[in-house]
């Protein structure tokens, strides 16, 4: 038995079909529907993750008796399970990765968000994809191999993902003839059955390669054929590989490569929106915790007018004070009754802004809640305060905005790289084997297509072909232009990712500046405070004495309420200023304990939040 030398082909092209997408199979971050045993699901549309409006449990489990108990590491933990900016952010990283599954058939990245797709790797080109184009001769004939077979050109179709191709023919011609002597009958009619199927699949390096197998049945009633019907094959092999411009794996790899850093930086774009909405939770639960202070302060300072009022309308009993002074107080106690009702309302609005952060959908029910918060605002201590050098290196290693930046420099140096090679001309070597056969009935002897595709198969009648390509761009503007816009767009982001750096410093030095001035300005206004009561004190005490007057009180009290909110702004201004001092260096989330892996998936895995 004669052995096929079409097998042994067939071995090793599966041999190199498999291999390299095996090894790929284990670097991929986001695997394609798989096609075994349903062969169909390549070719249906995959369902994306259910979309959840609905708020956490937590929310429920923190409202005790129409008060809804908060604690900072609450508040955060609500927020990384709630919070709608998050929510829609966490789509980026997963938008990210179907780029990757794009990108390793060939394609073009997408893009996404805060993530660069330089311009420079679709040089030479506009919507840049690759498609194989397959030569190997015409049917039943020696053919042709001009243009190389498998070659590989722009176009809309993914290369490395194998591209089959069938069709299927049927046809019948009558043609009148002006002579008998060929036909030997002057009306002829055909009946022809064809069909032709391709097989085409780029690699990594650049190689491509088709195999192609093509039919035929024909049968006439024209006289004196050879075959009727006679049935014509053709299988043919035939690759492509570029030498200069296309070869290697990073030109071809370039999409690929970009996806997956791409990847990275939206993991980074996620992680700088997590910090924001952190930085804005934190500051919401302190201003919040402020206006409760000025709160107090307001129903203390309107109790204070009060008893004032009262006292004042004693005296005037028993004749010891003019009138006058209870006129005094009494608009006293209108002012200080307004500045209640001013910071009652300020604290509802701070209400509601909080809870919009931590919450996805808002309800009559949660309107009616109070927020009591548990937790109160930070000491001045040594710890807070990083020196310079520690905090510059610290913002330099962790602020996500950096490392977006660095990635995309990295992104569009690839492109530079690219782009650098497309300068060269096209170069390549092609390669052919084919083989054709022609069987059907013979003088009564049966036949067909058995034997004629056997004949195609062991090479009865065989067909090898090669060759060198050689394409020399004239002038070359079109590279050159390509290739100088990628070294001053990399210039160009270089000078950003150098402002960038300068940016992270002087926000650096702001956060340390603030909360030194910060804790100055608190240890100045508690001072402030204790000596502003102990006035108001003896001005009381002078009033009950005889020697001072209502006026005088009046306005010992209303220094004492300025100094009761001074302190309160201070330790606000201080506990922010801790905030943005995370935010600078980057490390507000390991400075609350907070993984991003939990942000990703929205959910918290502790509510200890470290202080």
């Amino acid at each position: 038995m004669r052995s096929c030398p079409v097998w042994r082909l067939s071995s090793l092209l599966l041999l190199i079909v498999v291999w390299p997408v095996a090894l790929y199979a284990q670097q991929q971050l986001v695997e394609p529907a798989p096609w075994f045993p349903n062969i169909l699901r390549p070719y249906q549309a995959q369902p994306a993750p259910p979309l959840v409006l609905e708020n956490s449990p937590r929310l429920d489990r923190l409202i005790r008796e129409g008060k809804l108990e908060l604690t900072v590491a609450d508040a955060l933990a609500l927020a990384l399970e709630n919070n709608l900016d998050l929510a829609v952010q966490r789509y980026v990283p997963v938008i990210a990765e179907t780029d990757v599954l794009r990108t390793s058939s060939g394609q073009a990245a997408r893009g996404v968000q805060g993530a660069l797709v330089p311009s420079g790797l679709t040089s030479g080109a506009l919507g840049v994809g690759v498609s194989a184009s397959g030569g190997g001769g015409g049917l039943g004939s020696a053919g042709g191999i001009t243009g190389g077979g498998g070659a590989i050109s722009i176009g809309s179709s993914g290369n490395f993902d194998p591209s089959l191709n069938m069709n299927f023919s049927w046809d019948r011609v009558t043609s009148p003839l002006n002579t008998i002597q060929v036909a030997g009958i002057p009306i002829v009619t055909a009946n022809a059955t064809a069909f032709s199927s391709n097989y085409a699949q780029m690699f990594r390096t650049g190689t491509s390669y088709s195999v192609s197998i093509t039919g035929q049945r024909q049968g006439s009633t024209q006289q004196r054929l050879r075959f009727n019907p006679a049935v014509v094959s053709r299988f043919s092999l035939a690759f492509h590989q570029p030498l200069l411009n296309g070869f290697g794996r990073e030109a071809n790899e370039r999409f690929i490569r970009v996806a997956l850093n791409n990847t990275a930086t939206s993991q980074e774009v996620f992680r700088q929106q997590v910090i924001t909405t952190v930085v804005q939770v934190e500051n919401a639960y302190w201003d919040l915790a402020a206006l409760q202070q000025n709160v107090r302060v307001a129903e203390q300072s309107l109790a204070v007018a009060e008893r004032l009022l009262s006292d004042n309308r004693l005296r005037v009993e028993i004749g010891s004070m003019p009138p006058l002074e209870v006129t005094s107080a009494e608009a006293e106690v209108a002012a200080r009754t307004r500045d209640l009702t001013l910071a009652r309302t300020n604290l509802q609005l701070q209400e509601a802004n909080l809870k919009n952060l931590l919450v996805k959908r808002n309800s009559p029910e949660l309107d009616n809640v109070a927020v009591v918060l548990k937790d109160q605002m930070p000491a001045p201590a040594t710890k807070d305060l990083p020196d310079v050098k520690t905090a510059l290196e610290t913002a330099f290693k962790n602020r996500p905005d950096l490392r977006q930046a660095q990635s995309n420099l990295e992104n569009q140096e690839l492109a530079t790289r690219f782009t650098e090679k497309s300068l060269k001309p096209s170069a390549a070597v092609f390669g052919l084997y084919a083989g054709s056969g022609l069987d059907g009935n013979e003088a009564g002897i049966p036949g067909g297509a058995g034997v004629s595709f056997q004949q195609a198969f062991y090479g009865d009648f065989p067909e090898y072909g090669g060759g060198v390509s050689l394409s020399i761009p004239i002038r070359n503007r079109v590279a050159q232009a390509d290739n100088l816009r990628s070294q001053l767009e990399e210039k160009q982001l270089r000078l950003g990712v150098q402002r960038s750096h300068n940016q992270v410093a002087l926000e650096v030095r702001k956060a340390m500046i603030g909360l030194i001035q910060g804790r100055a300005q608190l240890e100045a206004a508690r001072e402030a405070a204790r000596l502003a009561r102990e006035i108001w004190v003896g001005e009381q005490e002078r009033l009950e004495a005889g020697v001072s007057t209502s006026y005088q009180v009046i306005l010992r009290e209303r220094d004492l309420v300025a100094a009761q909110q001074a302190e309160v702004n201070a330790s606000v201004g201080y506990a922010k200023a801790i905030v943005e001092m995370g935010r600078a260096m980057g490390t507000a989330l390991e400075r609350r304990g907070i993984e991003l892996a939990n942000a990703l998936t929205g959910t918290a895995s502790s509510s200890r939040v470290t202080p």
